[in-house]
């Protein structure tokens, strides 16, 4: 692992399909996680319009993990309650011996996120 210039990262997607070493992109987001605080009123026959409240209520936030493999059209997420270094640790074991336990190599493309590094593994 390694930080590379965006040139080095536009250089791999470029790689053809190689299905010993495939290219997996991974990334994760934080998310709210929402409600509404009034139900909305429903459409009537005199009363086209639809009314929502904008006002909501926040149960808390979760993370999301996503890794894809454009080239081979395949990807997954896991929502988790947080990002923790053995989070993102588990989602990277789980790619290599769940998804690809037969890969040569897989290179793998992510930011510099702070739990991002060999050290989280």
């Amino acid at each position: 692992m390694f930080a590379a210039a965006m040139e080095d990262v536009l250089e791999v997607y470029r790689r053809p399909y190689d299905k010993a070493r495939p290219v997996v992109c991974m990334d994760e987001k934080p998310y709210q996680l929402l409600s509404d605080a009034r139900d909305t009123i429903a459409m009537s026959g005199t009363n086209p319009v639809r009314k929502q409240d904008y006002e909501y209520v926040r149960h808390g936030t979760c993370s999301i993990f996503v890794w894809a493999e454009p080239l081979a059209a395949r990807r997954a997420a896991t929502a988790l309650e947080r990002r923790t270094r053995k989070n993102w640790a588990h989602q990277v074991k789980e790619l290599l011996e769940t998804h690809y336990p037969d890969a040569e190599k897989v290179v793998l493309v992510m930011d510099n996120l702070n739990t991002h590094n060999i050290a989280s593994l």
